[in-house]
């Protein structure tokens, strides 16, 4: 099974014709089944907030959350032992309207990218995984070191007996300062596949604006035909593939995620119903 989806709701007015305003989650979701949000990862919002999203999707629709900045040792929040257990505990309340509905897909932890390959790191690993036990979780790497032959060798089979998903990263290939696109199942349920757009120079940008450039970037329909057949060749090897599409600042995710939806001959049943004013290109 094919699931497509985009990095948060509202930015994606393309979808409707004459759109003034942000497009609303209940607009979202007669487009896609899914989406992923980074809410959680700057705060933990409250239990009722979570609740009222539910309020304005289908019954099947999923939900990808990016796990918490200080779950995954980014910068900006360094919490002792006890400080992170109760952050990790406020998460678990937070989300659990959605564990209850069935409409908690995977929890995102995307480590930044000095977090290497190292046995320390791979102890935080381990009690990352102890702390949120039962929870579907997908391990996103940006530091080439996870990636080394050997080391990669492990990495799978550290994920596959802890049926954690591998998130594999489509980006500008920029040697170390980028990681390669691997994707490799090592859990049956689930493979993840994020796409970033493949801006160079946007991906080396530096200043305040650097989300703006970096996720610039429009797949072309011969990109786009390679990845589908990338995913042919892994569509018997596991229960879902979901594809998130996150160039999102030109605006052409929307477009993109449609045109791969089409190369991929799939339909998505039980969305809301269209806006009037929807596109109709396809």
């Amino acid at each position: 099974m094919y699931t497509i989806g985009l990095t948060s709701w509202s930015e994606h007015r393309s979808l409707i014709k004459n759109i003034d305003h942000p497009l609303t989650l209940q607009e979202y979701s007669a487009f896609f089944p899914t989406v992923e949000l980074d809410t959680f990862f700057y705060g933990i919002p409250r239990v009722t907030s979570v609740a009222a999203w539910l309020t304005k999707v289908p019954s099947d629709f999923k939900f990808v959350i990016k796990a918490n900045r200080s779950f995954t040792l980014h910068p900006g929040e360094e919490l002792t032992k006890d400080e992170l257990s109760k952050k990790i505990n406020a998460f678990k309340e937070a989300i659990s309207p959605l564990i209850e509905q069935n409409a908690l897909k995977t929890i995102l932890c995307q480590f930044p990218p000095y977090f290497d390959a190292t046995a320390k790191n791979v102890a935080y690993l381990k009690y990352l995984i102890k702390e949120l036990a039962g929870l579907p979780l997908s391990f996103e790497f940006r530091n080439r070191s996870w990636f080394n032959s050997q080391i990669f060798n492990s990495l799978i089979t550290f994920c596959t007996q802890n049926k954690i998903t591998l998130v594999a990263v489509d980006e500008p290939s920029i040697g170390r300062l980028s990681v390669p696109f691997k994707p490799v199942i090592t859990n049956k349920q689930l493979l993840l596949i994020r796409l970033h757009g493949r801006n160079k120079a946007g991906w080396q940008h530096i200043g305040p604006d650097w989300r703006k450039y970096r996720t610039l970037y429009d797949y072309s329909d011969e990109e786009l035909n390679r990845l589908k057949d990338t995913l042919f060749s892994l569509q018997n090897s596991v229960q879902e593939i979901c594809i998130i599409f996150n160039n999102n600042s030109g605006g052409h995710a929307a477009q993109n995620a449609l045109s791969l939806k089409k190369m991929l001959n799939v339909q998505f049943h039980n969305l809301n119903k269209k806006p009037p004013e929807q596109l109709d290109f396809f």
